[in-house]
């Protein structure tokens, strides 16, 4: 992770005569509520979960109705006017990151759920509508939906959509994309548009996918129809301690392997359940080097028998400790350390920056022993919690951001991580998406032909690129750039920026 290019200079004369054409233009098209442009108002909008990094938005639009979002859309498209759409902001990689002379577009009323569809098992849901609301609406029919991030109390449908969020029930579930039936949106000019259908196939290209992790770079997100599944009989979820990283890590390899998908597979290392159990007394064991949370869900005779299976694995894996919930309280407590991970962090932190890789589970433990290097390498502490089931990492490096140089040492931190993951077989991201927390990284990862057609993507949507502009995709200069500070910071080679 490298921060993001600074945005260009703005004199305030500029920005103010910038501001008043704006104004001006939306004022007709807003009620007068529905449109903020003073500092005191616009100032919560400066950044998402991401705040190490802040921006104050030239002005805020919250429309009300999807023709009022068209008509923004269509005005500032006229002006040449940058739009970064904005939901709940939990995300994690600066997505929502305000563009200096752009309009944010809040989409934080649009909260209704519009219909839930008990024979279909689905749900039609405006962008707004928060991921856990779905769930409690749909709970009295004895369905839910699926996917859980831990901001799930918070996070909208639609950022979800927009970074394909994830869960701890995502391995056996799947990601957003695997449970996202339609969407609708509308394009950079104003224009009303739909992906997907609630039929088995769409006819023409199937662009679903394409919108479903798009970052809001594509298209303005209004309206999504989920899969609902049925809520399983029971549940039960035990607690593998382990007293070595690598048992731990080919504990989850082995699970796999033996055809075994759980309903969640989640690993956490010592400092986390440290951090964790004195914020939510789960009881984890805090003599284990790590532990595995590991799920089973369906009719009672299926978990009983998979729980079983489960625990011949862990045993012969050198599991130190197994324990089984009693009852779906216990159940719960342990979940909730788990989902408590992020703020018992910032019970011993000033400050925290949550990463986000995958890397093949047979690496697991490699790249836990590397992360502890790097602790020692930057001068950092980092407490490590993971949706080990598909491999994605998210360590969390604890830095005082009032501290330039802990700040500039936590970048390093974050760049070596995301480098070291793809050095791996990995990825630089998994459901946090790139933002511009992750731009330099994507360097390393994609060559320039293969980042020139993302751009031809982006601007056959978006055309004059004003719709998130500046996020996911690193210009060849920025690479260049980056290229050539690299030795400098003593991170891993990568054959793409070697001509630099």
């Amino acid at each position: 992770m490298n921060a993001p290019a600074a945005p260009p200079a703005v004199a305030a004369a500029e920005r103010a005569a910038r501001q008043t054409q704006v104004v001006a233009a939306l004022s007709p098209l807003l009620p007068a509520h529905a449109l903020l442009w003073h500092a005191e108002d616009t100032v919560p909008y400066e950044c998402d979960g991401l705040t190490a990094y802040r921006q104050m938005p030239l002005l805020v639009t919250l429309p009300e109705t999807e023709d009022q979002v068209a008509a923004v859309l269509k005005a500032c498209h006229a002006l040449q006017v940058p739009v970064v759409a904005r939901g709940a902001g939990t995300g994690l990689s600066g997505g929502a990151l305000p563009h200096a002379l752009g309009v944010t577009l809040s989409l934080a009323k649009f909260n209704k759920i519009v219909m839930i569809d008990r024979a279909a098992r689905t749900a039609t849901v405006q962008c707004g509508v928060r991921n856990l609301a779905i769930s409690e609406a749909s709970a009295p029919l004895g369905l839910y939906y699926a996917p859980d991030p831990s901001s799930q109390i918070a996070c909208t449908i639609g950022g979800n959509v927009a970074e394909n969020s994830g869960g701890v029930h995502c391995l056996k579930y799947g990601l957003t994309l695997h449970n996202v039936l339609r969407v609708r949106g509308y394009t950079v000019e104003g224009e009303a548009v739909e992906f997907g259908s609630e039929a088995l196939d769409t006819p023409g290209l199937d662009l679903l996918p394409l919108i479903v992790g798009s970052e809001g770079m594509l298209v303005v997100i209004t309206e999504v129809t989920v899969k609902l599944v049925p809520r399983p009989q029971l549940a039960r979820c035990i607690m593998a301690s382990f007293d070595d990283i690598r048992k731990a890590g080919d504990a989850v390899a082995a699970i796999i392997a033996a055809g075994i998908i759980p309903a969640g597979l989640e690993m956490m290392d010592r400092p986390m359940t440290a951090a964790v159990e004195d914020f939510v007394h789960a009881g984890y064991d805090l003599d284990a080097v790590a532990i595995l949370l590991c799920e089973s869900d369906g009719t009672p005779e299926e978990v009983a028998e998979e729980v079983d299976r489960m625990i011949d694995v862990l045993s012969g894996c050198g599991a130190t400790r197994l324990e089984v919930s009693k009852d779906e309280a216990q159940r719960l407590k342990f979940w909730s350390g788990r989902k408590n991970a992020f703020p018992a962090s910032g019970r011993i932190s000033p400050d925290y920056m949550c990463m986000d890789s995958t890397i093949p589970r047979k690496r697991l433990a490699d790249i836990l022993l590397a992360i502890a290097q790097m602790e020692v390498k930057y001068g950092l502490k980092c407490c490590n919690v993971f949706h080990a089931g598909d491999g994605n990492l998210h360590p969390l490096i604890l830095f005082d951001a009032n501290d330039a140089d802990q700040m500039h040492r936590c970048e390093l931190f974050g760049a070596d991580i995301l480098e070291t993951s793809v050095a791996m077989g990995g990825t630089v991201t998994g459901e946090h998406g790139v933002g511009v927390e992750k731009l330099s990284s994507m360097c390393v990862q994609f060559s320039s032909e293969e980042r020139e057609q993302m751009f031809a993507v982006k601007r056959a949507f978006d055309a004059g690129e004003t719709l998130n502009p500046g996020k996911v995709i690193p210009t060849l200069q920025r690479c260049a750039e980056y290229g050539k500070m690299h030795v400098k910071k003593g991170l891993l080679p990568f054959p793409e920026l070697e001509r630099f």
